[in-house]
Parts: C-alpha cells; structure tokens; sequence
C-alpha cells in the first residue's frame, strides 16, 4: 500500500489538484479560444494599449504605458494632490476580487498587479472624463488622425478588460457618485466605434450587472425596448431556418428598403418588404463586432446573443459582391471601405466557429421571408414585373402592344358587323 501511495505519478497529479484553484463564479474576462482565434487572430489583438494581464508587456504597446502615468499625474494636478497612496490602497482593497474575474493564470505578483489596476484604471476613467469635457483633444497624442477610434477598438477587445466595478470605485473617489452620468459617458466615448444606432442606456437595471466596458456595449447596444418587448412576449421559441441572400430574394419580389428607427437590430419584414436600418462599415467594424460575438459565446445561456443573431442574419443575406452592391445601393450597407468583396468576405467569414443558437431573435423574420418565397404568384409576379416592367421604354412598349391589340380587335368586330351587314 505504501508503495503505492509513493507511486510517482500519483505524487505528480496530486501536486497538480492540489495546485489548481476553481475557477471562481465571477469570472467574466477570458482569452478567445484558438478555435475563434484562428479566422482573424488580428481582431483580438490591442494596436495602442494594454488594458488587464493578458497583453501587458508587449513592445509595441510600450509607448502609451508612459502616457498612463502620465494621466495619473493630471489626475492629481486636477485635484491639487501629491500622493497616490489612496488610490493604491483602494486597488489593494480590491485586487483579490479583480484577480477572480480572469479566466487565466495571471502571473503578476501582488505589487505588479496593483500598480497594473491603478495606472489602467485611471487612464480608461481619464479618457472618459477627458472627452465628456472636450479636452481629450489638448493632449498631442490624441490629435493624430483617428486615433480615438483606435483606442475605442483596442479598450473593447474580449482580451483587453478590466472589471467594470474596479473603474466604478475609482470614479466615486473623484466624481459626485453618479452611476447614470458614469454610464452615459462612457457610452457616449465608444460612440464614434459603433456602426449603427442601438445605445440605449436606460436599459441597465443595475451598474452592479455591468462586467467591463465591452460588456456595458453588449449590454446597451441592442434592439429597441418595442422590439424587446415584442421578444419577450412570445410565449414559445421559434426555430430559424436559412433564408436565401438578398439578389435572390430580390429575384423572389422581395423588396429592400433602409429605415431609421431606434436600433440597428430592429428588423422587420412587412408586406413583401424587408426593412432594415443602415449598417456603417469601416477598418474597426469587423474587429468590433468579432469580440461582441466572441464575448456573446462565453455566456450561452443568455437570453439573447443579439449580435450573433444580426451577424447570422447578414451572413443569410450577404453570399457575393451582388448582396453587397444591391444592399449598399438601397442605402443599408454605408462601405467606408470601398470594397463590396472585403465586405462580402467579412460576413461569410464572421460566423465561422460562431455557435448559432437555433433560436434567433430574428426567426420570425427568417420563416416570414421564406413563406413569402415559397408562394408561386409573388415569383410569377416579380419575373413579370422584372421582364416586362424594369424600365420605361419596356413599360410603353407593352402599352404599343397592348394598343396594336385593341385597334386589331376593333377593326376584326367592325369587319364581321360589316360582314354580317
């Protein structure tokens, strides 16, 4: 028995029980799977600076650890202070708490950690305030052509977080603690990143739910409290089911029209119309949308994956540079890019390794859609309407024709009344 308790193996895999440490239930920050990784691993990785553990330390995100500290110093130049000592006490307080958050083995000790949560926290919370007062643009750095967008992308990668409640404590100690002019700030520094309407702030019950900055995005981007409300009501899910893309639903008389509206999600299919609100692309969209899709699928049971859903839906619609053309032509793709296929590409690889749930918040729409394919008269009826009726010489030829008839009509009944005569 002895012999065996000394069995070298089992020495080693108790060491290692022994070692590992459960992954706690407040674990909300994780790194992107190799799976999700491998499509696009640009997509995944800050361009500027490191937010958290997991990218600290690289070399060319160096530069703007300096531009931290230097955000730290304005901070207490603002408040007449000389000393950090209250700040680093409350990142102590809450270190434990923020080390729980990541998914990871962080390898930082407790110092380096600390200092890690204080010059992050101050510089995203110093971002914020700054733009709020319109003096973001005072700092050199910041003049350079496009930059806030890029930190937007870089401060809203799934790997590049903080736990929203370590900046909560930080804005309390140097703001009137104000969770609503919190929230609408921030959401309003990430505006200039986010390609459509859809920011609804009052839909938070609590600062407390809140994760991290990507999570309040996912969490306030998203349909109109109609159409959520509209979600919620019905009593029983709905499967979805693959729809045909758009230069064929065209083909099928289904029209496409932009709208407005509240929310870039809310999508609605009406008397043989799909109406869609407009979608803005530029260099951050897919990198923005890849790590709200990616954030989406460490929380399936969620009620709703809204993005994965938008995302699955325009994957249906967008299958060439033809979807693309007929979409940006009716105004509800806006390409910044200036490429039809690098979008066409983008939306055919966006859900590659994406779980889709069989249960989308746009399953109505989908079944809708093919019912209305599904009906021989509304294809007889865009066939004629797309033969016989694209375009005004077409038009007035068959009033010619229809004309000639009637005339030879007339002139046959007249012939056979004279006959008859």
């Amino acid at each position: 028995m002895a012999a065996e308790r000394d069995d070298p193996v089992a020495i080693r895999i108790g060491n290692k029980l022994q070692a590992i440490s459960p992954i706690s239930s407040d674990c909300c920050i994780f790194k992107v799977p190799n799976y999700l990784r491998k499509v696009n691993e640009k997509a995944y990785e800050p361009d500027v600076v490191a937010i958290g553990p997991y990218h600290r330390g690289k070399d060319h995100l160096e530069p703007m650890e300096e531009h931290k500290i230097r955000f730290l110093k304005l901070l207490l130049q603002e408040r007449r202070e000389n000393d950090v000592t209250k700040y680093v006490m409350l990142m102590r307080k809450l270190e434990n708490r923020t080390r729980k958050c990541y998914a990871e083995p962080i390898d930082l000790d407790t110092n380096d950690f600390v200092e890690m949560m204080l010059l992050d926290c101050c510089f995203l919370i110093q971002l914020v305030r700054k733009f709020a007062r319109t003096t973001l643009i005072d700092d050199p750095v910041f003049k350079i052509g496009g930059f806030h967008a890029i930190l937007c992308r870089d401060m809203l990668l799934v790997e590049n977080q903080l736990p929203f409640f370590v900046l909560w404590e930080l804005f309390q100690m140097i703001e009137n603690p104000n969770d609503d002019i919190f929230i609408y700030i921030t959401i309003n520094f990430f505006g200039v990143i986010l390609p459509g309407k859809g920011c609804i702030r009052d839909s938070l019950k609590s600062i407390t739910e809140v994760k991290h900055l990507l999570g309040l995005i996912n969490d306030c981007w998203h349909p109109s409290a109609v159409e959520m409300k509209a979600y919620r009501k019905k009593t029983k899910k709905i499967e979805w089911s693959f729809m045909h893309c758009a230069t064929e639903l065209q083909e099928a008389g289904i029209r496409f029209r932009k709208v407005g509206g509240n929310s870039i999600f809310d999508i609605k299919f009406e008397n043989g119309t799909l109406k869609i609100p407009t979608l803005e692309i530029d260099d951050h969209t897919e990198c923005f949308l890849r790590n709200l899709i990616a954030f989406e699928q460490f929380f399936p049971g969620r009620s709703l994956n809204h993005v994965t859903d938008y995302m699955n839906f325009m994957d249906c619609l967008i299958n060439s540079t033809k979807d693309v053309e007929l979409l940006r032509q009716r105004g509800i793709i806006n390409n910044w890019l200036g490429n039809d296929e690098v979008i066409a590409t983008m939306f055919n690889r966006l859900g590659d390794s994406v779980s889709i749930s069989r249960y989308s918040f746009y399953s109505e729409v989908f079944n809708d859609v093919n019912f209305y394919c599904s009906k021989s008269w509304n294809k007889w009826l865009a066939n004629l309407k797309r033969n016989y009726f694209n375009g005004p010489w077409a038009l007035l030829s068959i009033l010619a024709a229809v004309v000639l008839l009637l005339l030879t009509m007339v002139q046959t009944v007249f012939s056979v009344l004279s006959y008859v005569n």
